[in-house]
């Protein structure tokens, strides 16, 4: 074990929502990093646990709109996910946090297991060795996988008409049944 180590600002704020949200539940940071950045539990039976991989990015969204769909994204992040690790997971979920450069939102949660997000990113970019995922949210309550997608495709995702089927991120969108499932034994 290392003596001393610090929580980077994702891990924080995850824990901290979790926290606010789920006053019956603990949250636990790992001495080591396994993979695993909290370790959720119920107070009355430590037996039922999540464990949270936690992802975080700066806002890429656009300082100044300037087109329909820019006016529609309220954050919008970018990582590199490496294939092997997302597979290789030990964390029931992966968490990822939008924060607005803008500070006009809370900040905003993309729940999902690595297998769904594994499969999201096969299917939409076939089998690579990393990915660059692209989690945006729109004022619309849409989330997605938005790397690859053409102008056209924006500003069809605008105007409500673009089908975004394995891009579709949404109902992972401050998806915390898991937690929910584990504060009542």
């Amino acid at each position: 074990m290392r003596p001393i180590f610090t929580v980077h600002a994702g891990e924080f704020l995850v824990g901290e929502h979790i926290e606010k949200k789920f006053p019956e539940l603990n949250v636990w940071i790992p001495s080591k990093d396994t993979g695993v950045d909290l370790l959720v539990t119920n107070k009355n039976d430590s037996s039922k646990s999540v464990a949270i991989q936690v992802k975080m990015s700066r806002d890429y969204k656009p300082a100044h709109a300037t087109d329909d769909f820019s006016r529609k994204l309220l954050a919008g992040g970018w990582l590199t996910l490496v294939h092997d690790k997302i597979e290789k997971s030990s964390a029931d979920y992966w968490v990822f946090i939008l924060v607005s450069h803008e500070r006009k939102m809370e900040p905003r949660y993309i729940i999902i297991s690595p297998v769904e997000l594994l499969e999201k990113l096969v299917s939409i970019h076939g089998k690579l060795k990393s990915y660059h995922f692209y989690p945006w949210v729109l004022d619309t309550g849409i989330a997605l996988q938005g790397r690859g997608l053409s102008k056209k495709e924006k500003k069809e995702l605008a105007a409500g008409s673009y089908s975004l089927g394995d891009r579709d991120l949404s109902t992972y969108l401050e998806y915390w049944v898991p937690l929910e499932n584990i504060k009542n034994p």
